[in-house]
């Protein structure tokens, strides 16, 4: 459990300095040259570290997934982009505020739903007080 909040700490600190970053970057270049650059850059660094850490790749287990799965790149660019004309246009805190209250309550429906092959959650009532407090919370800090 330590383990899994250490990574979601070190992730919410990335995004936050990645969506600024492509925000300034795109200012400069243009927002699909940012994008591209981005993905290009990612790419390089995650081979790397695959052949680093496993070896020689092997994707044949990837004709085995299902094809939707397979979409996580394609939604990469839409939320670079997404979320550098947010940046762009709202700041980075009321930006990355919307952004995360939308995550939970997008994550949050695919739980209920169990979609994606996601355990299904029941709600309960400290669950929802805590996701009223949390948009509640995201109207107050984007309104005052």
């Amino acid at each position: 459990m330590a383990q899994g909040i250490i990574f979601s700490i070190v992730a919410g600190v990335f995004v936050s300095l990645q969506g600024v970053f492509n925000a300034r970057l795109s200012d400069e270049i243009n927002l699909w040259h940012t994008n591209t650059w981005v993905h290009g850059t990612g790419f390089v660094v995650a081979f790397i570290l695959l052949m680093s850490i496993e070896g020689t790749p092997n994707f044949n287990s990837i004709t085995t997934v299902k094809p939707h799965y397979l979409l996580g790149g394609a939604m990469g660019a839409v939320i670079v982009f997404s979320v550098m004309k947010g940046i762009s246009a709202l700041g980075a805190s009321h930006s990355v505020t919307i952004l995360l209250v939308t995550q939970i309550i997008a994550s949050l429906l695919i739980s209920l739903l169990g979609l994606f092959g996601d355990p299904i959650i029941k709600l309960s009532i400290p669950n929802i007080i805590g996701l009223i407090m949390m948009v509640v919370g995201v109207l107050m800090y984007q309104l005052f």
